[in-house]
């Protein structure tokens, strides 16, 4: 039976007091559901802006993933979550930059986006992420 291990960093928002920012168990990392938080100010950026809410959304997760021992480049599969459709092309083309720098191999992570409701109003995204630590 594998233990669980809680990833903490400051470079990334400090996570809410009934989840954790990430977990590694059984050679996987989960990241929790990031958004457009500054972590320097845990304040919401980007206000009506989804490509400056992406990445900075991104850059969260990232900090996550290294804080627990992964790189983009590990990731199996992120999850966007979006709360408006018109907003797809401009998420897409931020994502594909930032996937572009931080992934060299080719092996392009899996993806899906669904488009919901968010906890705050201000969000119009949110991503997780599953990597593998190791490989």
């Amino acid at each position: 039976m594998s233990h669980s291990q809680v990833v903490r960093t400051d470079a990334a928002p400090a996570p809410a007091h009934t989840f954790s920012q990430g977990v590694v168990k059984g050679g996987f990392l989960q990241v929790s559901g990031q958004g457009p938080m500054d972590p320097a100010t845990n304040a919401y950026i980007g206000e009506g802006d989804v490509r400056a809410q992406t990445r900075r959304t991104l850059e969260n997760v990232k900090a996550i993933l290294l804080a627990g021992g992964a790189s983009v480049g590990d990731v199996l599969m992120f999850r966007v979550y979006l709360t408006k459709r018109d907003d797809f092309a401009a998420m897409n083309e931020v994502y594909g930059e930032f996937i572009a720098e931080n992934v060299t191999s080719g092996a392009l992570p899996c993806r899906t986006t669904v488009f919901v409701e968010l906890p705050h109003e201000v969000m119009l995204v949110e991503i997780d992420a599953l990597a593998v630590i190791g490989q």
